[in-house]
Order: C-alpha cells, then structure tokens, then sequence
C-alpha cells in the first residue's frame, strides 16, 4: 500500500439552495483522513454561503452550468487528483478519498476512478449510477468507460491533457464526453464499486431543461467524438432508445427540439475518436454507440 499523502484537490459547486445539505456534505469532506487536501467551494451565479473556514471560494456572477463551473473549481486548487463533489453527498467514512486515490497507483493508465453511489436512506444505487451497460450487480468492479460526473475523481495531468470537462454542455453528458476524450488518449476508468459515497436518488428530469438539454447533448457527444460512419449509428439507437423510454407526446417534441438544436451546431470543435479507440471501448465493455 502507498504510504505516502495524495494531494488531492476538492472541488465542490453550489447555488445556496442546499441549506440543509450542504454543511453535511462539507463536513464529510474535511473530515477525510491520510490525504492533503485543497478545497474549493465554487458558488454558480451566486455568492457561497455556510462555507466552513479555511475553504476557498469563487463567486460567479451568473450561473455557467455544472462542466464549466467545475473546470473554473479546478482551475482554483492544487493537487495531483481531482475529486469534483456533489453539495448533496456525502462522505460516510474518512477513508474515502484515500482508497479512492490509491486505486491511481495499481495502474499508470487509470485517468478517473468513480466510486459506488448510494442512496443514504435505502442503500439502494441508481442503474445511471453505476458506469457500464451489465449493472446487476453494482458493487462490482472493473474498467470503465463513462462516469458519473457527480462523484468522481481524475487525474489532473490527464484531465488537463484533453481540456477538462466540455464547459458549454452546461448538464448532461459532459462525463461521457470527457471519458471519451481520455480513453482517445490511452487512458482508462476504473470503477471501485467497494467504496460507497451517499447521495440521494434524485430524477434528473426534475431540471426544467432536462429533455431538450439531454437531446442536444447527445447529438454534440456523437458530433464531437465518434468516426463520421459511427454518428448516425449513434444517433439512432438513441432515438430509438428515447422513443421506448417515454411516450409522453410533450416529453417526445421537447426532445426533438433539443436533438435539432444538437444538429445544427454549436458542439465545439470536432476531434473524432481513433477507430482504435472505439475498439477498446468496445472491448471494455460498452460500444460508443450505445
């Protein structure tokens, strides 16, 4: 076992509208033991508030959405590791941060390591928690190829190699993208499905902009990463997959205007994976298209 501290930096965003959970979530956090820790609190559109002392700050004028605020909160701490930080989780124990950061050192290639997510109340972790297609057993671990953007922690010189998380996404999907992007690198994921970290089983659909925001995003995923012959491919099992999923007619038109918002642009630069790479996600498990 590593004896030495990981420098980790902590990056946790907040909009004051967790009273609450917040202060829980930070106490959990600090809390963390075997590891030298930087932290900052990144307040998106507003000013932090209940910020423990001794914890930076930086107050954003407007709200940037998630990706970007967190490349902001990384840009604001030290460290060898980033662990970006839900206000809503929790820590359960104050080992977490240190078996999370010693899962780095098995293996050089290893760019994020996400941990099991649980609900606090019922133990229960959500099937969009756990980061591969065969979910039945979500205490498992292994090689991954998406994350869990919520509760997660990277590698900095390989989250800063591929320009950290796709800011303009603004929510949904920036995971994806970037573990795309690392594993384009010759990175991989790792899942430690052993080490549990809490946060409550919310729907994400309870954002207003879920469906349009979901759509589009998956389109600008297909447009920025996957070969040219991959993108249609992509983009019809989603269609497909959306049309299974939900039936509401509101929830069907909110989507398809998301998806031709997707189409016509505004995903940023187009750098397509190596067909290689596509090999080796298939191999690990999940083809990047599906």
């Amino acid at each position: 076992m590593n004896t030495s501290r990981p420098a980790i930096g902590a990056v946790v965003l907040t909009m004051n509208n967790r009273p609450g959970e917040f202060p829980v979530a930070m106490s959990s956090l600090l809390a963390q033991e075997g590891v030298d820790l930087d932290v900052v609190v990144v307040g998106n559109g507003c000013e932090p508030e209940l910020v423990p002392d001794g914890v930076k700050t930086v107050a954003l004028p407007v709200n940037v959405g998630i990706p970007e605020g967190r490349n902001i909160g990384a840009a604001g701490v030290g460290g060898d590791l980033i662990f970006f930080f839900d206000d809503d989780a929790v820590l359960p124990s104050p080992g977490v941060l240190r078996r999370l950061a010693d899962q780095f050192a098995l293996d050089s290639r290893r760019a994020f390591v996400q941990p099991r997510i649980a609900d606090p109340r019922t133990g229960r972790t959500l099937r969009r928690w756990v980061p591969r297609l065969r979910a039945s057993d979500p205490a498992r671990a292994g090689t991954v190829t998406v994350m869990a953007e919520g509760v997660v922690m990277v590698r900095r010189e390989a989250f800063e190699a591929v320009g950290g998380w796709p800011g303009h996404f603004f929510l949904f999907h920036e995971g994806v993208d970037l573990a795309w992007r690392l594993w384009d690198r010759g990175f991989t994921g790792h899942y430690a499905g052993d080490v549990v970290v809490n946060h409550p089983a919310t729907d994400p659909a309870r954002h207003a902009a879920f469906y349009r925001l979901n759509a589009r995003n998956r389109v600008w995923l297909a447009l920025r990463n996957l070969p040219a012959p991959l993108v249609p491919v992509n983009l019809a099992v989603w269609a497909l997959v959306t049309l299974w999923r939900f039936r509401d007619p509101a929830v069907l038109r909110t989507s398809l205007a998301g998806f031709v918002e997707g189409v016509k642009g505004g995903y940023g630069t187009r750098a397509p994976m190596s067909w290689s790479t596509a090999a080796r996600l298939t191999r690990a498990g999940r083809p990047p298209f599906c």
